[in-house]
Protein backbone atom coordinates (compact mmCIF):
# COMPACT_ATOMS: atom_id res chain seq x y z
CA UNK A 1 0.00 0.00 0.00
CA UNK A 2 2.97 2.71 1.20
CA UNK A 3 4.69 1.45 -2.49
CA UNK A 4 1.51 2.39 -4.43
CA UNK A 5 1.01 5.90 -2.39
CA UNK A 6 4.64 6.54 -3.30
CA UNK A 7 4.38 5.73 -6.82
CA UNK A 8 0.99 7.86 -7.14
CA UNK A 9 2.79 10.84 -5.27
CA UNK A 10 5.47 10.56 -7.89
CA UNK A 11 3.69 10.54 -10.81
CA UNK A 12 1.31 13.19 -9.91
CA UNK A 13 4.63 14.83 -8.45
CA UNK A 14 6.37 14.55 -12.33
CA UNK A 15 3.05 15.68 -13.80
CA UNK A 16 2.91 18.91 -11.78
CA UNK A 17 6.12 19.55 -12.22
CA UNK A 18 5.65 19.43 -15.79
CA UNK A 19 2.85 20.98 -16.40
CA UNK A 20 4.56 24.05 -14.45
CA UNK A 21 7.86 24.19 -16.38
CA UNK A 22 8.00 22.99 -19.21
CA UNK A 23 6.88 25.20 -22.19
CA UNK A 24 5.50 22.13 -23.50
CA UNK A 25 3.04 21.27 -20.26
CA UNK A 26 2.00 24.81 -20.47
CA UNK A 27 1.68 24.40 -24.28
CA UNK A 28 -0.49 21.16 -23.57
CA UNK A 29 -2.92 23.20 -21.09
CA UNK A 30 -3.67 25.75 -23.62
CA UNK A 31 -4.35 23.23 -26.00
CA UNK A 32 -6.56 21.56 -24.07
CA UNK A 33 -8.48 23.93 -23.10
CA UNK A 34 -8.84 25.10 -26.59
CA UNK A 35 -9.75 21.52 -27.62
CA UNK A 36 -12.47 21.31 -24.99
CA UNK A 37 -14.31 24.44 -26.02
CA UNK A 38 -13.64 23.56 -29.80
CA UNK A 39 -15.31 19.82 -28.86
CA UNK A 40 -18.31 21.35 -27.19
CA UNK A 41 -19.16 23.70 -30.06
CA UNK A 42 -19.01 20.67 -32.22
CA UNK A 43 -21.14 18.82 -30.08
CA UNK A 44 -23.81 21.58 -29.65
CA UNK A 45 -23.69 22.17 -32.89
CA UNK A 46 -24.08 18.40 -34.59
CA UNK A 47 -25.39 16.35 -31.60
CA UNK A 48 -24.12 13.59 -33.29
CA UNK A 49 -25.55 10.07 -32.03
CA UNK A 50 -24.37 8.10 -28.87
CA UNK A 51 -22.29 5.67 -30.83
CA UNK A 52 -20.11 8.33 -32.62
CA UNK A 53 -19.28 10.02 -29.85
CA UNK A 54 -18.23 7.31 -27.74
CA UNK A 55 -15.59 6.67 -31.11
CA UNK A 56 -14.72 10.22 -31.46
CA UNK A 57 -13.40 10.29 -27.70
CA UNK A 58 -11.82 6.87 -27.51
CA UNK A 59 -9.67 8.02 -31.00
CA UNK A 60 -8.88 11.28 -29.03
CA UNK A 61 -7.59 9.40 -25.73
CA UNK A 62 -5.46 6.92 -27.84
CA UNK A 63 -3.31 9.95 -29.73
CA UNK A 64 -2.85 11.95 -26.12
CA UNK A 65 -1.80 8.90 -24.43
CA UNK A 66 0.48 8.59 -27.69
CA UNK A 67 1.58 11.76 -27.40
CA UNK A 68 2.39 12.02 -24.15
CA UNK A 69 4.48 8.73 -23.96
CA UNK A 70 6.48 9.89 -26.94
CA UNK A 71 7.34 13.14 -24.31
CA UNK A 72 8.34 10.54 -21.89
CA UNK A 73 10.70 9.08 -23.66
CA UNK A 74 12.25 11.86 -25.30
CA UNK A 75 12.62 13.26 -21.45
CA UNK A 76 14.15 10.25 -19.89
CA UNK A 77 16.47 11.56 -18.11
CA UNK A 78 15.04 14.63 -16.17
CA UNK A 79 12.09 12.35 -15.59
CA UNK A 80 14.28 9.69 -14.22
CA UNK A 81 16.34 12.43 -12.38
CA UNK A 82 13.06 13.60 -10.33
CA UNK A 83 11.40 10.00 -9.89
CA UNK A 84 14.72 9.48 -8.18
CA UNK A 85 14.58 13.03 -6.01
CA UNK A 86 10.88 11.85 -4.96
CA UNK A 87 10.80 7.68 -4.79
CA UNK A 88 14.34 7.58 -2.77
CA UNK A 89 13.78 9.66 0.29
CA UNK A 90 10.06 8.67 0.52
CA UNK A 91 11.46 4.41 0.92
CA UNK A 92 14.66 5.73 2.94
CA UNK A 93 12.11 7.18 5.31
CA UNK A 94 9.72 3.89 5.81
CA UNK A 95 12.54 1.55 5.91
CA UNK A 96 14.43 3.16 8.99
CA UNK A 97 11.77 5.17 11.03
CA UNK A 98 10.97 3.34 14.09
CA UNK A 99 8.37 4.53 16.92
CA UNK A 100 11.53 5.87 18.78
CA UNK A 101 10.81 8.85 16.56
CA UNK A 102 7.60 9.95 17.21
CA UNK A 103 7.32 12.92 19.88
CA UNK A 104 6.23 11.84 23.23
CA UNK A 105 6.46 8.15 22.23
CA UNK A 106 7.29 6.20 25.84
CA UNK A 107 8.66 2.45 25.22
CA UNK A 108 6.32 0.39 27.08
CA UNK A 109 10.01 -1.71 27.76
CA UNK A 110 11.48 1.46 29.03
CA UNK A 111 13.33 0.26 33.13
CA UNK A 112 11.89 1.87 35.43
CA UNK A 113 14.41 3.82 38.27
CA UNK A 114 16.56 1.45 40.18
CA UNK A 115 14.96 2.06 43.41
CA UNK A 116 11.79 1.36 42.05
CA UNK A 117 12.75 -1.81 40.12
CA UNK A 118 14.22 -2.80 43.26
CA UNK A 119 10.67 -1.80 45.34
CA UNK A 120 8.79 -3.70 42.52
CA UNK A 121 10.75 -6.71 42.48
CA UNK A 122 9.76 -7.21 46.07
CA UNK A 123 6.97 -6.28 48.69
CA UNK A 124 4.43 -4.15 47.78
CA UNK A 125 4.66 -1.54 50.65
CA UNK A 126 1.50 -0.30 52.96
CA UNK A 127 0.26 3.37 53.58
CA UNK A 128 1.25 3.93 57.36
CA UNK A 129 -1.26 4.87 59.95
CA UNK A 130 -2.88 8.19 58.86
CA UNK A 131 -2.85 10.91 61.91
CA UNK A 132 -5.82 11.64 63.94
CA UNK A 133 -8.40 13.70 61.83
CA UNK A 134 -8.02 16.45 65.11
CA UNK A 135 -4.27 16.91 63.87
CA UNK A 136 -5.26 18.48 60.40
CA UNK A 137 -7.37 21.26 62.37
CA UNK A 138 -4.84 22.72 64.63
CA UNK A 139 -3.93 26.38 64.66
CA UNK A 140 -0.58 26.21 62.91
CA UNK A 141 -1.95 23.77 60.38
CA UNK A 142 -4.82 26.14 59.64
CA UNK A 143 -2.63 29.01 58.88
CA UNK A 144 -0.42 27.15 56.84
CA UNK A 145 -2.60 24.90 54.60
CA UNK A 146 -6.12 26.58 55.11
CA UNK A 147 -9.05 23.56 54.54
CA UNK A 148 -6.58 20.67 54.42
CA UNK A 149 -9.36 19.18 56.80
CA UNK A 150 -11.23 18.41 53.81
CA UNK A 151 -8.52 17.20 51.69
CA UNK A 152 -8.46 13.71 50.77
CA UNK A 153 -5.66 11.06 52.06
CA UNK A 154 -7.12 8.27 50.44
CA UNK A 155 -4.05 6.53 49.16
CA UNK A 156 -6.26 3.73 46.94
CA UNK A 157 -7.22 7.19 44.81
CA UNK A 158 -3.41 7.82 43.88
CA UNK A 159 -1.80 6.36 41.03
CA UNK A 160 -0.02 3.07 41.86
CA UNK A 161 2.79 3.57 40.58
CA UNK A 162 3.40 7.01 42.03
CA UNK A 163 2.13 5.63 45.55
CA UNK A 164 4.48 2.99 45.68
CA UNK A 165 7.62 5.93 45.00
CA UNK A 166 5.82 7.90 46.97
CA UNK A 167 6.02 5.36 49.88
CA UNK A 168 9.32 4.65 49.17
CA UNK A 169 10.12 7.97 50.17
CA UNK A 170 8.55 7.77 53.39
CA UNK A 171 10.49 4.57 53.98
CA UNK A 172 13.92 6.01 52.96
CA UNK A 173 13.55 9.07 55.07
CA UNK A 174 12.25 7.15 58.59
CA UNK A 175 14.96 4.25 57.85
CA UNK A 176 17.63 7.05 57.04
CA UNK A 177 16.99 10.23 58.39
CA UNK A 178 14.53 9.51 61.17
CA UNK A 179 11.79 11.66 59.68
CA UNK A 180 8.32 10.70 60.14
CA UNK A 181 5.97 11.45 57.43
CA UNK A 182 2.80 12.17 56.94
CA UNK A 183 0.31 12.45 53.68
CA UNK A 184 -1.77 15.77 54.24
CA UNK A 185 -3.02 15.67 50.63
CA UNK A 186 -3.02 13.34 47.65
CA UNK A 187 -6.28 13.00 45.13
CA UNK A 188 -8.03 16.57 44.58
CA UNK A 189 -11.32 17.21 42.67
CA UNK A 190 -11.70 19.46 40.04
CA UNK A 191 -14.36 21.17 42.48
CA UNK A 192 -11.81 21.53 45.24
CA UNK A 193 -9.10 22.56 43.03
CA UNK A 194 -11.25 25.27 41.56
CA UNK A 195 -11.95 26.34 45.34
CA UNK A 196 -7.94 26.66 46.52
CA UNK A 197 -7.08 28.45 43.11
CA UNK A 198 -10.15 31.40 43.75
CA UNK A 199 -8.26 31.45 47.24
CA UNK A 200 -5.03 33.39 45.13
CA UNK A 201 -1.59 32.78 43.60
CA UNK A 202 0.00 32.12 47.40
CA UNK A 203 -2.07 28.70 47.79
CA UNK A 204 -2.13 27.10 44.10
CA UNK A 205 -1.74 28.73 40.34
CA UNK A 206 -3.63 25.97 39.14
CA UNK A 207 -6.84 25.80 37.89
CA UNK A 208 -9.71 22.60 37.57
CA UNK A 209 -7.22 19.77 35.68
CA UNK A 210 -4.25 21.89 35.50
CA UNK A 211 -2.29 20.61 38.23
CA UNK A 212 -1.12 16.11 38.99
CA UNK A 213 -3.46 16.39 41.95
CA UNK A 214 -6.85 15.46 39.64
CA UNK A 215 -4.73 12.37 38.29
CA UNK A 216 -3.73 10.79 41.24
CA UNK A 217 0.00 11.74 40.57
CA UNK A 218 0.95 14.48 42.84
CA UNK A 219 1.22 14.57 46.70
CA UNK A 220 1.53 17.29 49.84
CA UNK A 221 3.00 15.84 52.83
CA UNK A 222 4.79 17.11 55.99
CA UNK A 223 6.38 15.24 59.18
CA UNK A 224 5.18 13.92 62.11
CA UNK A 225 6.30 15.00 65.35
CA UNK A 226 5.74 14.37 68.83
CA UNK A 227 1.93 13.49 67.91
CA UNK A 228 1.76 16.75 65.88
CA UNK A 229 1.86 17.62 62.26
CA UNK A 230 5.07 20.31 61.50
CA UNK A 231 4.39 21.44 58.01
CA UNK A 232 5.70 25.14 59.21
CA UNK A 233 9.31 26.41 56.94
CA UNK A 234 10.50 28.25 59.67
CA UNK A 235 11.19 25.05 61.68
CA UNK A 236 14.60 24.53 60.96
CA UNK A 237 14.16 20.81 61.80
CA UNK A 238 11.58 20.97 59.13
CA UNK A 239 13.46 22.55 56.78
CA UNK A 240 16.18 20.31 56.43
CA UNK A 241 13.74 17.45 56.14
CA UNK A 242 12.27 19.18 53.36
CA UNK A 243 15.54 19.30 51.77
CA UNK A 244 16.39 15.57 52.07
CA UNK A 245 12.49 14.71 50.61
CA UNK A 246 13.40 16.65 48.07
CA UNK A 247 16.25 14.69 47.38
CA UNK A 248 15.13 11.60 47.71
CA UNK A 249 11.79 12.08 45.57
CA UNK A 250 13.66 13.43 42.48
CA UNK A 251 15.96 10.06 42.94
CA UNK A 252 12.67 8.20 42.95
CA UNK A 253 11.98 10.25 39.40
CA UNK A 254 9.60 12.58 40.91
CA UNK A 255 9.27 16.68 40.77
CA UNK A 256 9.67 18.35 43.94
CA UNK A 257 8.27 21.58 44.34
CA UNK A 258 11.03 23.64 45.97
CA UNK A 259 12.90 24.05 43.09
CA UNK A 260 9.89 26.17 41.76
CA UNK A 261 9.68 29.92 41.64
CA UNK A 262 7.01 29.75 44.42
CA UNK A 263 8.32 26.76 46.23
CA UNK A 264 5.95 24.13 47.26
CA UNK A 265 8.64 22.27 49.44
CA UNK A 266 6.11 19.80 50.62
CA UNK A 267 5.29 18.66 47.02
CA UNK A 268 5.95 15.86 44.80
CA UNK A 269 4.39 14.62 41.29
CA UNK A 270 4.86 12.60 38.85
CA UNK A 271 4.60 13.96 35.46
CA UNK A 272 3.80 11.86 32.67
CA UNK A 273 5.32 12.32 29.19
CA UNK A 274 3.24 14.02 27.03
CA UNK A 275 1.50 16.04 29.48
CA UNK A 276 -1.27 16.40 31.67
CA UNK A 277 -4.85 13.99 30.02
CA UNK A 278 -6.71 16.10 27.76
Amino acid sequence: MLIFIAFLYFCLACSGIWLALFPSGRDFIGQVRSAMGQRQGRAAAQSPGLGAGLAQRWRATRRWTGRRLRFVCRHALPFGVGAAVIIVPSLLALFLSHPGMLPGYEPRTAAPDALVAELLMGEQLAPPVAPPPVAFTTVEVALVRPLLVDASRNWTLLDADFGQRLLLAFKIMKEQHGYDMALLEGYRSPARQTLLAGMGSNVTNAGAFQSWHQYGLAADCAFWRDGKLVISEKDPWAMRGYKLYGEIAESLGLTWGGRWTMMDFGHIELRRKGGMPK
